[in-house]
């Protein structure tokens, strides 16, 4: 099972604050611990952001929408993905999270990802297979 581990932004992250060294040796600690464990499939953190852009879909419309975004809480500074057994087991991991925001209350979000099995007939042996052949192609470009 694979989860992704979500990282709520608050004020300073979207201020650009960045990490002092302590925080950032804790959580490489921390990512090093669950690298070892084969449990992280991959982590980073965001930029603010007003950095970035939402693309909004409204039939074949699309409208680009630049940030900075006003709602703070809805907001996410970075992420984990990690495969492992259960929920449980996600929530242990992160439960020994350093705090991503020492100097204020933080919020991570745990949230399954899907799997193909999920998706039942929808998901046809050609669809699958695509979508096999397209994971191929985009880790051998990677390399």
């Amino acid at each position: 099972m694979r989860f992704m581990a979500i990282v709520k932004a608050n004020k300073s992250s979207e201020a650009g604050v960045m990490p002092d060294h302590k925080l950032l040796a804790d959580m490489g600690k921390f990512n090093e611990e669950m690298i070892k464990a084969g449990v992280m499939l991959a982590g980073e953190g965001l930029q603010p952001s007003s950095k970035g852009a939402r693309i909004r879909f409204s039939g074949n419309k699309r409208t680009v929408i630049d940030g900075p975004f006003a709602e703070t809480k809805e907001l996410v500074a970075g992420f984990w993905l990690l495969q492992v057994k259960s929920k449980e087991e996600a929530i242990e991991w992160i439960k020994r999270s350093p705090n991503p925001f020492p100097d204020a209350d933080s919020e991570i979000e745990i949230r399954q990802v899907f799997e193909a099995d999920d998706f039942g007939p929808a998901l046809t042996p050609e669809i699958r297979e695509q979508e096999q052949r397209l994971r191929d192609q985009s880790a051998a470009k990677h390399k």
